[in-house]
């Protein structure tokens, strides 16, 4: 196999292979910036540990200085690097759901310099289920500080073109793999409370966490707005196009009529625009109800990058059911968003999104 390494405008481009590994590892251990694959979005990496390195994270993406980081782990040894606060829930999570898309909000131990998590006393931490991602924290043989691997607010990146889009010239490296099969960020669990709630939905439902809990799960709100919130995704506008994105609530029947008629008036005063689960459909291979929800997350990303490329100002998009992973999804889709219209009759509410 061939060990060439692509420079693109500084950023060394890595092939999944152990030397390139090695050498990606290396720049993690010297504090500079490597963005790599996880089963949920493309990462980019830190020791995290090491502050000054973390620091550079938030420079490359234009990251506000509160908004907390996820540490990822590649053993029960690192955990404990973390998090010296491992109750017998957070055991069977971890049994449960890891190596997966479940972000735990665990206390924070001084290994962790406080810019990770904004200051506060606690840390979001996981351990991805993919290859690339566990082979490079283990030969850096540090936890690694990784929010997704775009400019801030952007949509996530689920492909290395994705990242060079954002980030080429800005970070040391990225290392080419193939799309991220789940398309969506990682469930963030906060367990620092009396009660577990879930600050952003991801990979595991809410559905599955409650079946393993034995009991329901309060999920904040996607408009939270909090002076100092702990988990990512929480208070800033989050995954945006370029082009202005409005959703629209209702039942599907007045939904769907008002999205045609937005449609209609924009495409006769010549507005770019296009209907999001109209393109969404086109990408969808397997049409059975439960694998619809797992292919719009897959797809939406790239779906939104794309709209991008093509020059579109305006996206109408209807909502979904908020189930399985479906609700994150919807929280993607409000997070992203303009304007938010509620249709219930003859009765249409809008309203400015943050």
């Amino acid at each position: 196999m061939s060990h060439k390494v692509i420079n693109i405008s500084g950023t060394l481009l890595f092939n999944v292979d152990q030397c390139s590994i090695a050498r990606a590892a290396a720049i993690i251990k010297r504090g500079g910036l490597v963005a790599f694959p996880t089963e949920t979005v493309y990462g980019l990496g830190a020791d995290a540990t090491n502050e000054e390195a973390v620091c550079k994270i938030f420079k490359a993406k234009g990251r506000p200085s509160d908004n907390p980081m996820i540490v990822h782990v590649a053993s029960l040894e690192q955990l404990f690097m973390v998090s010296a606060s491992i109750t017998d829930q957070v055991a069977g999570l971890t049994e449960k759901f890891w190596p997966g898309p479940l972000s735990l909000i665990l206390p924070r131990t001084k290994n962790i310099p406080g810019v990770v998590s904004a200051g506060l006393p606690t840390v979001a931490v996981r351990m991805p289920d993919h290859p690339v991602a566990l082979s490079l924290i283990r030969s850096a043989a540090t936890p690694i500080a990784a929010p997704s691997a775009n400019l801030s607010g952007r949509p996530s990146p689920t492909s290395y073109i994705h990242v060079l889009e954002d980030l080429a010239g800005k970070i040391d490296a990225v290392i080419r793999a193939g799309a991220c099969p789940i398309g969506v960020e990682s469930t963030v669990l906060d367990l620092s409370g009396q009660q577990p709630v879930i600050l952003r939905p991801g990979g595991v439902s809410r559905e599955k966490l409650e079946d393993f809990l034995g009991h329901p799960i309060l999920v904040d709100g996607p408009g939270c707005a909090s002076n100092l919130p702990s988990s990512p995704g929480m208070k800033y506008r989050h995954y945006s196009p370029h082009a202005s994105l409005i959703l629209v609530k209702g039942l599907p029947e007045e939904r769907r009529s008002l999205v045609e008629i937005l449609y209609a008036r924009c495409r006769k005063r010549k507005i770019r625009v296009e209907i999001l689960n109209s393109a969404l459909d086109g990408f969808l291979l397997n049409r059975s109800a439960n694998n619809k929800q797992a292919e719009l997350a897959a797809k939406l990303f790239q779906i939104l990058r794309d709209m991008d490329r093509r020059g579109i100002e305006l996206i109408l998009a209807e909502e979904i059911e908020p189930e399985g992973i479906g609700l994150a999804v919807m929280n993607r889709l409000q997070k992203a968003s303009s304007m938010i219209i509620r249709i219930k009759g003859r009765i249409v509410r809008a309203r400015r999104s943050i």
